[in-house]
């Protein structure tokens, strides 16, 4: 789907220290159509902010469950209530005395030294347009303008688009990447809270589109493909569409060399007229860099990847995008938003604990574990925030929509949901918060999306007294919460 189109995007605050576009400017990066390769994408190419090299940067993976996880029968499991709030599933112990998380998660369990949880995460809403704004932008309340059928340029931005700001570019790579797809609905509506909003489309993160939408289909295709209402359906997936970062095939060395230095003169004609330094030669060869450089192709890539860790992460769609992240991590990208599950995958109305037990705790288990395993064993787990949230949790009562599923599922609940955290400092085997004996309210230590969005900033490094202008050079702060107390 296309990304909503913005009007007059706002210039970035000198608190983000990141430059502003003039029209000058903007034509300048117009050039770059002149070559012929495609880079629309590429939007979010700037200048590194002052400093330089950043070293072992500060990392976060925002792994996204849209369609919302159930706290019941994941995290946070209430084994003595009655049979219709505790749902199908049992408790099994973690590595972490006293912590018990579901039977269908043997794999993280096994290595809760690694990731803690906060069981007290609430907001004020049950509609899923609603919900996905505030847990991917990290903001509670909805902004002017807010229409859940479609994202609009009044919206807040998302974490997403905050890190592509603020964050210093390393080598080649766009500090904040979203994969393997946009959050759409099966209708093909597109979800709001994914994109820049008020900062305007130029801070939009960079969109990798691997996977292709299919509306019927859920789930981590091709292994553990499924719908929710056991209809028929076509598989059409295979295979992440990694997109070919080779020059284009009608664009040959020599073509190439022609159209830069067509541009060249382009720019020679354009300094004579107004002065202006060589902003788009930097742009250029960012461009034609993103193209040739090997390290980046290769981190994009994983179609080549060793079988080893194809089979550590598991061969489907949940395991490729988890690898992915690591890699893109390891690279240097600043965020990587993880999107696991397309269609709000996790919404589990009806067949709820059949799909949970066969088609999406396996794969996401699996994928999870094998992140945390392997980003602690490269030594990027201390420099990595991973943070793993829904758009909110599901409803006490299990309860039956027969008209639409067979079995019996919960609905959307935004009163309380569980989120797993670990690493970039976080101390693993806590827990954080506790809701009452049915699951449904915050008992102890009520968290927000506020005080999620903060957690992450600060993993990233990113400053308090960060902020951003708008169109009308309003000042709007990043930080909008107090980091979660207790995890580090």
């Amino acid at each position: 789907m296309p990304s909503p189109r913005y009007r007059n995007p706002p210039a970035m605050a000198v608190s983000l220290r990141h430059p502003v576009l003039q029209r000058r400017q903007m034509l300048q990066a117009g050039g770059i159509a002149l070559l012929g390769l495609g880079l629309s994408h590429l939007e979010g190419l700037r200048a590194a902010a002052p400093g330089g090299a950043r070293g072992r940067q500060r990392s976060a993976i925002f792994v996204f469950l849209s369609g919302g996880l159930g706290q019941h029968d994941s995290f946070d499991m209430k084994p003595n209530a009655p049979e219709n709030i505790r749902g199908e599933f049992k408790p099994i112990a973690t590595r972490t005395p006293g912590v018990q998380i579901c039977e269908h998660l043997p794999r993280l369990a096994g290595c809760s030294q690694h990731w803690s949880l906060v069981r007290s995460l609430t907001h004020g809403t049950n509609d899923h347009s609603a919900a996905h704004l505030m847990m991917l932008t990290g903001r509670g309340v909805l902004p002017r303008g807010f229409n859940g059928s479609k994202p609009q340029e009044t919206d807040w931005p998302s974490m997403a688009a905050v890190a592509q700001a603020a964050l210093p570019r390393l080598d080649n790579l766009p500090p904040a990447v979203v994969l393997p797809e946009r959050l759409v609905h099966n209708t093909g509506r597109v979800l709001p809270g994914q994109f820049a909003g008020l900062m305007g489309r130029q801070r939009d993160p960079w969109f990798l589109e691997a996977s292709r939408f299919e509306p019927k289909a859920y789930g981590a295709y091709p292994a553990y493909e499924f719908d929710h209402q056991d209809r028929d359906y076509k598989q059409a997936r295979g295979q992440f569409e990694i997109p070919d970062l080779s020059l284009p095939a009608m664009v040959d060395g020599l073509r190439l060399d022609g159209r830069l230095d067509l541009l060249g003169r382009v720019d020679a004609r354009r300094r004579e007229l107004d002065g202006a330094a060589g902003s788009l030669d930097s742009l250029r060869q960012k461009a034609v860099a993103l193209l040739v450089d090997a390290r980046v192709r290769q981190a994009f890539d994983i179609r080549h990847a060793p079988a080893r860790s194809v089979e550590q992460y598991g061969d489907n769609a949940f395991g490729w995008s988890c690898l992915m992240a690591a890699r893109l991590v390891e690279a240097g990208v600043g965020l990587v938003q993880v999107n696991l599950g397309n269609n709000e995958t996790w919404d589990t109305h009806g067949n709820a604990f059949p799909h949970l037990r066969d088609k999406l705790y396996p794969p996401a288990d699996r994928a999870l574990a094998a992140l945390l395993m392997d980003l602690a064993t490269r030594g990027l787990l201390d420099s990595t925030l991973v943070l793993v949230a829904g758009e909110f949790g599901r409803t006490p009562r299990v309860s039956r929509l027969p008209e639409h599923y067979k079995l019996a599922g919960r609905d959307h609940w935004g009163a309380a949901q569980s989120v797993l955290l670990a690493g970039g400092g976080v101390v693993g085997g806590r827990v954080v918060g506790s809701t009452d004996k049915n699951g449904a309210y915050p008992s102890t230590d009520p968290q927000t999306p506020e005080n999620l969005a903060a957690t992450l900033y600060q993993a990233l490094g990113i400053p308090r007294e960060a902020h951003w202008a708008d169109v009308e050079n309003r000042p709007h702060f990043v930080y909008h919460g107090e980091p979660i107390r207790g995890l580090l």
